[in-house]
Order: C-alpha cells, then sequence, then structure tokens
C-alpha cells in the first residue's frame, strides 16, 4: 500500500488507558485485553468514551516499549484500578492513514520511519496509533499512525 506522509501539529488527546511496559515480544498478545480492561470501566460509566481507541508507546528499548492502551475521553480523571489518565503529546508530527487489516500496520511504520530518515527529520520516541470505526472488512479498515517529531 503507499502511504502519504503529513507533517502537522497534532493536538493533545486525553485518554483513558491501562498502562506496562512490556517485552517486544508481548505486544501482539496483551494489548487486546488491556483494552478489554478500559472497556468495563466505560461500559459502568465511570469512564466516559468521547473518541477512538488509542494506543500509544514511550520509551522504546531494544528490550521493550510502555504501552498504553485505551479511548479517548474528555478530560483528566482519577485513577479507577487499573485505568489512569494520559495523553498523547501535543506538538509537530509525521503521521499516515493504514487501510487495510490490524497485522498489515507494520507498513505504515516502515513508511514513517522512512520518510524521517530521507527527510532528516529525528523522531522524539513517543509514537501512537488512533483507530477509526470498526468495520467488519479487515481491508476497510482504518488507522492513523503518528510520529512525533523533534
Amino acid at each position: 500500500m503507499p502511504y502519504q506522509v503529513r507533517i502537522h501539529s497534532a493536538p493533545l488527546r486525553h485518554l483513558a488507558v491501562v498502562r506496562r511496559r512490556l517485552k517486544w515480544s508481548e505486544l501482539g498478545g496483551n494489548l487486546i485485553q488491556f483494552l478489554d480492561r478500559v472497556y468495563v470501566q466505560v461500559r459502568a460509566g465511570t469512564v466516559i468514551q468521547s473518541g477512538h481507541n488509542v494506543f500509544v508507546y514511550r520509551d522504546a528499548t531494544k528490550e521493550g516499549v510502555t504501552a498504553e492502551v485505551g479511548v479517548e475521553v474528555s478530560g483528566p480523571f482519577e485513577a479507577i484500578d487499573e485505568v489512569v489518565y494520559s495523553n498523547t503529546p501535543a506538538g509537530e508530527v509525521a503521521s499516515t492513514l493504514h487501510i487495510g487489516p490490524y497485522s498489515e500496520l507494520g507498513g505504515a511504520y516502515d513508511a514513517l520511519v522512512r520518510w524521517c530518515q530521507e527527510n532528516n527529520r529525528p523522531r522524539a520516541g513517543t509514537y501512537w496509533e488512533v483507530y477509526g470505526d470498526w468495520n467488519e472488512d479487515p481491508a476497510k479498515l482504518e488507522t492513523e499512525v503518528f510520529y512525533l517529531l523533534t
């Protein structure tokens, strides 16, 4: 899939998340269960969802990354069990839209990293995914991927 990279100013997004430090090999098997824990609070009405699902990745090393998995909310709130407040950083980003199965998101990341290298735009280390509305047809799923720039 050809990806178009866009440079723009991204607003801060308020989030309700479950946060965990994970090894790279643990990412795939754990993220949905963390999102399910956030949705327990959404269904209970203790967290009010105001937007899409968002997965944020911080402090990546060779060993792993801090993953924050959750939903957009209207503003800060007090922690409820393991669901805590977080946000995406506001600032200049490189982003691209992935259309298709989640299992192929790597192509969007490759395109962003390549674009940043070719255009001498260092990445700040925080990146995130904003998931579009659900569609039963995986070919129609939309996910926007963001890299914060320095």
